[in-house]
């Protein structure tokens, strides 16, 4: 892995967590959330607690997804028994970290990782456990890291907290992120065309769908191509000032359902026959993990997802002729996040910031990251996926529970998340502790 030391401070200590706890959330989703051939009713989100002894306190969430870190994990269990398994990764992990002594949290997830990943394989009962689960079970166990560290270090903003080595490739600071919605299995058409009317210009359209539930691969292309016809026909005379070329433009998640080169070839011929083919920005993941030819003859920019679990991975997809990579800090760790777009960057691969369909705190975690990359190839501004408002069936009440709740730019307008010197002098807000989750920690009552 690469080595990232973090030069922000001459005075750096070894830290020690000598308090931990932990707790869960489970937030109902309005419909099932449909991709990856599954579909999900509902979403935990975990909170940590860490204290070190000295009156220094870090509190981190994370929202779990088994289907998309391991479906395998999914499918093999009931969706709780999945998530009650990746919250007892939380909690393992919670107990490592007490036993450990750490100088930077990308220190702190070398050392558990490891671990934490080799006991997810025995509670999940498969050897063959993705990372990204183990990953998942961290963010929460990694954003507390990253806050009780920078309490302990002085760091009041995000902008202190990136080492020396990560600022060249987090070195924009955007005014404005489109909010890329997620168009998943069951989102009706007029929807779609309700939502771009509403100013949210930039679709993640989830292909991959098992629509007889029988695994049939031409069964699924032929879904995937009367998804993209009836989309492409509804939004195509819809213009937009952000990109470059004026068009709507689709980004394609397939969540590595895809077989082969040939078989994605296919969906993008009949793209090209539509006249859709310059709207695809990002074709993402079109392969499963253990699909490893190169894809640098495929006409559209492959970005690499779920199969990029740490840089090493990333260096492999690059050189396999992925040029693009979706970091996600709300799924695989900040710390994991930040060395892959430090990577990324030395290889002129650009990154966006996707979603995990996380709650409004996380998804200022990510806008902290989003805000500062280089906007896409053929975009004006920045982007960032966010669909928790799509989903949640309380996302109200969860946006209430924010720390800095009522902010302007906690959520998008008009498709748009505007950015002011707030946002950035505040962070988002991440470092601060929201009373709710707190309370759920069992601290501040």
């Amino acid at each position: 892995m690469i080595e990232l030391k973090l030069r922000n401070s001459s005075t750096i200590r070894t830290m020690r967590i000598v308090k931990t706890n932990c707790n869960f959330e489970r937030e109902p989703l309005i419909a099932p959330l449909g991709f990856k051939g599954g579909y999900l009713s509902e979403l935990w989100q975990s909170v940590v607690l860490l204290g070190d002894g000295k009156g220094n306190e870090g509190t981190g969430l994370g929202t779990q997804s088994t289907l998309w870190s391991d479906s395998q994990v999914f499918t093999s269990n009931s969706e709780s028994a999945g998530n009650g398994m990746m919250f007892l990764a939380t909690s393992y992990a919670l107990e490592r970290v007490k036993e450990i002594e750490w100088d930077t949290p990308f220190d702190l997830l070398e050392k558990i990782l490891p671990d934490v990943y080799e006991y997810g394989k025995k509670i999940t009962n498969n050897p063959h456990l993705r990372l990204t689960f183990a990953l998942n079970s961290l963010v929460a166990v990694d954003n507390a890291a990253w806050v009780i560290y920078c309490k302990a270090k002085g760091i009041t903003n995000f902008d202190d907290m990136l080492p020396t080595d990560i600022k060249p490739a987090l070195n924009c600071k955007h005014d404005k992120l489109a909010n890329i919605p997620l168009m998943s299995y069951n989102v009706p058409l007029d929807k779609i065309v309700e939502v771009v009317k509403q100013g949210y210009f930039f679709l993640k359209i989830k292909i991959g769908s098992d629509p007889d539930k029988d695994g049939n691969l031409d069964k699924m292309l032929d879904w995937d191509k009367n998804r993209l016809k009836e989309i492409h026909e509804a939004v195509k005379n819809i213009e937009t000032p952000y990109i470059n070329n004026g068009k709507v433009p689709y980004y394609f998640d397939a969540n590595g359902r895809y077989d082969s080169k040939d078989r994605l070839m296919r969906f993008i011929d009949y793209a090209k026959k539509l006249g859709a083919l310059d709207r695809i920005i990002l074709m993402e993941e079109p392969f499963p993990e253990e699909f490893q030819e190169d894809v640098s003859d495929i006409p559209v920019r492959v970005a690499a997802d779920e199969s990029t679990h740490s840089d090493k991975d990333a260096l492999v997809r690059i050189q396999q002729g992925y040029t693009a990579i979706a970091l996600k800090p709300i799924a695989k760790t900040m710390s994991m996040s930040l060395k892959i777009a430090r990577l990324a960057h030395e290889k002129n691969i650009p990154c966006f910031c996707a979603d995990l369909t996380v709650n409004p705190i996380l998804v200022d975690w990510n806008k902290n990251v989003a805000a500062r990359l280089p906007a896409l190839p053929g975009m004006k501004i920045g982007v960032l996926e966010s669909n928790g408002y799509q989903n949640y069936k309380n996302w109200q009440q969860m946006k209430n529970n924010h720390s800095m709740s009522g902010a302007d730019w906690i959520e998008a307008k008009d498709g748009i998340f505007n950015l002011n010197q707030d946002f950035y002098s505040q962070s988002g807000g991440i470092f601060l502790h929201s009373k709710y989750y707190k309370e759920l920690i069992g601290i501040g009552k």
